[in-house]
């Protein structure tokens, strides 16, 4: 039986407008903050509050921490048909570039921000409460108004701007919320440990909330005793949001989390020993959704059971030789991604074969940088690390290989004869460097300037 959550494809396409909260009523938790749950009637008289007190403007860049706040924000910036800018860090850098990209937004965040960035507003205070009694007025959008703007994380290069209409975030969403009920039975409460910024943080903590049967914890925990607490603060049925780097760290640090019925992870590939540990700490399956800031998210699997990844409703893939082009109902036309892919099951399935950037050639040997990371990774006391090719040739003509690692208590000869005994050695790293940390932004992922930098400085 179709409930409210439910939208058929065709309807999404035809439709001039589509609904900024999708609720059965309204007392419907859309989130918990500070413990109490805020229903869509309260939720609704916060957006438009905010929304009250927006300046005129085409676009906004959209800095709130507060999970919450990001979230009515986003409503409020969207319900004023103005777009929400995602840069892909809060780097004082990365914001200005946007914003010099978008002439006339202004930067909107619910902290006093020191320094402020450009044309900045603080959001306002979030006490709105509707009249008792009072209709709810439930705001529609214009289907193919442009909400948000994402920025790809820089992790293979220049961040670039992908548009998101509110008919693609509702395309996407569904996809999304078949899968999470293939696990999940009926609503269930969020708690994210990524930025909502960022589009795995955005599918997941904001769009699923707005549209789906899921209520989104407040805050944005990160270390493991906060994740703890913030899981403890919502009712069950739990479901974690997390990344492989934080998801290591929750593992590694023994800490008692309450009953969850699901995890969900995406960002990084997930190492299968992991998902393994997780599962057995936890007593839920941990399942990996792929996908980008140009796509969302189309596909998931459960990797504790199968390395196949299995496509959402109404996506097809076509492999070609630099890459995979992806068709599905949130994209207006089809985008080649750079990941080589393999189908299988009738082209409903697939295997990640590596990216095409990653792809090395060395007197006619081939190799991957992510399954080099890989063995670097499987070696016992490394607790993180990344294989990267640099850019300038040697003498030969031939893009060195170089390794970052954290691995206290190994030294770099210990680290370079275990990978002799895993890869090629034509692919051995020249030069490794035992580092304190890598440089991971807060989605975990690591940008290729930022390791480049890092090896240049040791070097």
């Amino acid at each position: 039986m179709a409930t409210v959550f439910d939208t058929p494809q065709r309807d999404l396409a035809l439709a001039p407008q589509l609904p900024l909260l999708t609720a059965g009523d309204g007392d419907r938790t859309v989130a918990w903050r500070h413990g109490a749950p805020i229903s869509a009637r309260d939720f609704l008289a916060d957006v438009q509050h905010v929304a009250d007190h927006l300046p005129p403007a085409a676009a906004a860049v959209n800095l709130c921490e507060d999970r919450y706040a990001f979230l009515v924000a986003f409503s409020a910036i969207a319900l004023r048909g103005q777009t929400n800018l995602l840069p892909s860090s809060r780097a004082p850098r990365a914001i200005d570039e946007v914003m010099a990209a978008h002439p006339g937004c202004y930067a909107l965040s619910d902290l006093a921000l020191e320094p402020a960035p450009p044309h900045y507003h603080r959001l306002p205070s979030l006490v709105a409460r509707p009249v008792a009694g009072e209709p709810i007025d439930w705001p529609m959008i214009d289907a193919d108004q442009v909400v948000a703007l994402g920025y790809t994380s820089g992790s293979t290069g220049q961040p670039a701007a992908h548009v998101k209409t509110w008919r693609s975030f509702h395309a996407s969403n569904a996809g999304n919320l078949r899968m999470l009920r293939g696990y999940v039975d009926g609503p269930c409460n969020v708690v994210a440990t990524v930025p909502p910024q960022h589009m795995y943080g955005m599918e997941t903590s904001v769009v699923l909330p707005l549209l789906g049967d899921v209520a989104v914890c407040g805050s944005r925990p990160f270390f493991p005793a906060d994740v703890a607490a913030a899981l403890a603060a919502v009712p069950a049925p739990r479901v974690l949001v997390t990344t492989p780097v934080h998801l290591r760290a929750l593992v590694e640090s023994g800490v008692a989390l309450p009953p969850l019925a699901a995890m969900l992870s995406a960002t990084a590939p997930m190492p299968v020993e992991l998902a393994q540990a997780a599962e057995q700490r936890y007593g839920a399956p941990l399942l990996e959704v792929f996908g980008s800031t140009e796509t969302c998210v189309f596909a998931s699997r459960q990797p504790t059971a199968s390395e196949l990844w299995q496509l959402y409703e109404g996506v097809s893939l076509h492999p070609q030789p630099d890459g995979t082009q992806v068709h599905a109902p949130q994209l207006a036309a089809p985008v080649v991604l750079a990941d080589l892919v393999t189908l299988h099951d009738g082209g409903r399935a697939f295997r990640l074969c590596g990216r095409h950037a990653d792809m090395l050639e060395i007197a006619g040997k081939r190799a991957s940088l992510g399954d080099l990371t890989r063995r670097l990774l499987a070696i016992p006391g490394v607790r993180d690390g990344a294989v990267v090719q640099l850019d300038e040739p040697d003498a030969r003509g031939v893009r060195r290989i170089a390794a970052l690692a954290v691995a206290p208590g190994l030294g770099e000869a210990q680290i370079l004869e275990a990978l002799r005994g895993a890869i090629d050695p034509l692919f051995l790293p020249r030069l490794l460097r035992l580092v304190d940390a890598l440089p991971r932004n807060e989605t975990g992922k690591l940008p290729r300037a930022a390791l480049l930098a890092l090896l240049a400085a040791r070097d």
